[in-house]
């Protein structure tokens, strides 16, 4: 796990550029603290920081070259089938220095090109530079757990694990508008767009490859769905349980080898139990960790991870927070923001990250579960959508009464009358359009409104409209429910919870990786009906069901708990200066000329008030903003 950089100039003004490349190195510094490498030529730079996990020796070392001195490799992720791949190019007659999978994916590339993509078991970001075709190939894993931006001008081509990279190298920076729209509603920024015009991320499972000075991208892998296929499929339920139980454990199986301190997140919850118990079977010191809340006894569910870590007699360590420390590493975390990102879990996950690396340098997670089974509270209620009748209808009708009850996400009953009155208003769309407002923090009408009319002048509608459309591509049905699972593996999962994990476990170092994703894993499960993965009494059925002798009785079926971090709280008291007399003052919204004064008033106002609804969300996105905007801009 490392981070990596990178120029290719196509001219003399380009490699103007390269003279940065030293200090974009530098900014990635956080996601590879144990070593730094630079090779340039005339015109091609390439930078690394390295995180040593397999093969710690100097050999390993990047930028590394293959023996003939042609090909350079910079890498940042986990080649998990690298044994095997070895073991081919040896009989090719490939002697290797190390024993890196950087040498193997290196060899990898050179023996089989683009296709050693389709190779790859694992996740990674990498570039390989062909000095004799004067070529550069970059490529981002299948379901981006690993980052990986890019620009692309006249002039150059520039890649980069991370924003701050890319922006040292001297860019220009102007805000991509139909970007900003489209991030006050969802709370991120979805690929291949970023906040800056002109840097985009390479979308997962893409490659692109630029040659002598000619640029193209390439889809390599879509996940396997196919809704004909998925209704033939008569393999019996007990079955599938056997193949998944398989699936998973061999997975798991392969992200324990590490030649450092290896450990697992423990959260309470099904996903991580189940990683954390098979993880067990192969690892007897298993370390495991959570997180508990002493200020928020309703969120905190370390009474579940402690019968898991009883159950399984891990080290089992648990760091019981309060709101004061998830405050004091708010300024860190919006620091290391390298675009704008509000979702507030982001906190209490760069936390975790902190104090688990100081035990250990890898950790496995149960991201992606909830996706790929359908674990979310909006999967319950579009599956509930899909009924026309019963309370359906009638919401249909008092709906719109709803919003003048008093509701926030703070409180248990008022959230359950703002989660009624957002579903409701859901079930007069279409699927697409459902799904996007029930992916959405703010509608789009109220993020519009949030904008300053130069900026409305600026937006150009039909860019935002095509992105948004090629966002919600694979919802072709209005009745096929894993099709809403396949947009959230395209759209939530990458550039939601992958980012945020990414994001705030590299800014400590740590290296997090992903079982559930594994693309044998999620390739099978997308072959599987909707039965098998909820229904009304339970979701991520199959999941629970195929480890239900492996896990506390307690945990199956258990409601899903997450967790508010408690801004509506800070923004009324320790953060209220911040939003008055800073971020969302008067004359600086006036001086910045991006926001609608009137409309931030009256959001304040509503914040303020006894009815605050989601205010606090969309103060929060536009706090991140105005840091970000101020830093860079």
């Amino acid at each position: 796990m490392c981070g990596i950089t990178g120029i290719y100039a196509k001219n003399l003004v380009g490699k103007m550029h390269m003279i940065n490349l030293s200090n974009a190195t530098e900014q990635i510094a956080r996601r590879g603290p144990d070593a730094r490498g630079v090779w340039m030529n005339d015109f091609v730079g390439l930078g690394h920081r390295r995180l040593s996990i397999i093969d710690v020796s100097y050999n390993a070392s990047q930028p590394m070259k293959d023996s003939s001195g042609r090909y350079t490799i910079v890498y940042n992720g986990e080649i998990y089938n690298f044994k095997e791949l070895k073991e081919n190019l040896l009989n090719r007659g490939v002697v290797f220095k190390s024993t890196s999978d950087t040498e193997v994916l290196l060899y990898t590339y050179i023996n089989y090109g683009e296709k050693c993509l389709s190779r790859l078991n694992g996740f990674f970001a990498f570039a390989v530079y062909d000095e004799q075709e004067n070529s550069l190939f970059i490529a981002r894993d299948r379901f981006g757990i690993k980052p990986l931006y890019y620009l692309n001008d006249e002039d150059k081509m520039l890649f980069a694990s991370d924003m701050h990279s890319i922006l040292a190298y001297g860019i220009k920076k102007e805000l991509d508008n139909e970007a900003l729209l489209t991030y006050l509603q969802l709370n991120y920024t979805p690929a291949p767009d970023t906040m800056i015009k002109g840097v985009k991320m390479l979308s997962p499972g893409h490659f692109a490859k630029i040659n002598n000075g000619e640029f193209q991208i390439q889809p390599y892998y879509s996940i396997a769905y196919d809704r004909r296929y998925v209704a033939q499929n008569d393999e019996s339920y007990d079955r599938q349980q056997m193949h998944l139980r398989e699936l998973l454990e061999e997975s798991v199986k392969k992200r324990l080898v590490a030649d450092v301190p290896l450990g697992t997140f423990l959260s309470g919850g099904i996903d991580s139990s189940i990683i954390s118990g098979i993880a067990k079977k192969y690892k007897d010191d298993l370390h495991t960790f959570s997180i508990g809340y002493r200020d928020e006894p309703f969120f905190d569910e370390t009474h579940y991870a402690n019968l898991v870590a009883k159950k399984f007699q891990t080290n089992h360590t648990v760091f019981s927070l309060t709101n004061n420390d998830l405050y004091e590493h708010l300024f860190e975390i919006l620091d290391r923001m390298d675009q704008p990102f509000a979702d507030s879990s982001a906190i209490p996950t760069y936390i975790l990250s902190k104090k688990t690396k100081e035990h250990v340098t890898v950790a496995l997670s149960g991201d992606g579960a909830d996706e790929l089974f359908s674990g979310y509270n909006k999967h319950a209620a579009h599956l509930r959508s899909m009924d026309n009748g019963g309370i359906n209808s009638i919401l249909k009708v008092v709906g719109p009464l709803l919003k003048h009850i008093p509701k926030s996400r703070n409180g248990s009953i008022s959230n359950k009358i703002r989660q009624a009155e957002k579903y409701s208003k859901g079930l007069k769309l279409n699927q697409k359009d459902r799904y996007w407002a029930w992916a959405s923090i703010a509608s789009e009408d109220k993020a519009m409104q949030l904008l300053h009319r130069d900026k409305k002048d600026q937006l150009i509608h039909e860019n935002y409209l095509s992105r948004k459309i090629n966002l919600l591509q694979p919802i072709t049905s209005e009745h096929d429910f894993n099709e809403l699972l396949l947009a959230d593996m395209q759209l939530v999962l990458p550039n939601d919870m992958l980012r945020k994990v990414d994001l705030m476990s590299m800014a400590h170092g740590l290296e997090v990786r992903v079982p559930f994703l594994d693309h044998n894993i999620v390739d099978y499960v997308f072959q599987l009906p909707v039965s098998s993965k909820i229904n009304p009494q339970i979701r991520k059925r199959i999941l629970q069901d195929t480890f239900q002798d492996l896990l506390p009785i307690e945990l199956y079926n258990r409601p899903k708990q997450g967790f508010e971090v408690p801004l509506l709280k800070w923004f009324r008291t320790s953060l209220k200066s911040m939003i008055t007399d800073d971020l969302l003052k008067d004359q600086f919204i006036e001086d910045q000329q991006i926001f609608d004064l009137k409309a931030i008033r009256a959001l304040k106002k509503r914040l303020f008030s006894m009815n605050p609804g989601d205010a606090h969300a969309t103060i929060w996105a536009l706090i991140v903003f105005q840091w970000w905007w101020k830093k860079y801009f």
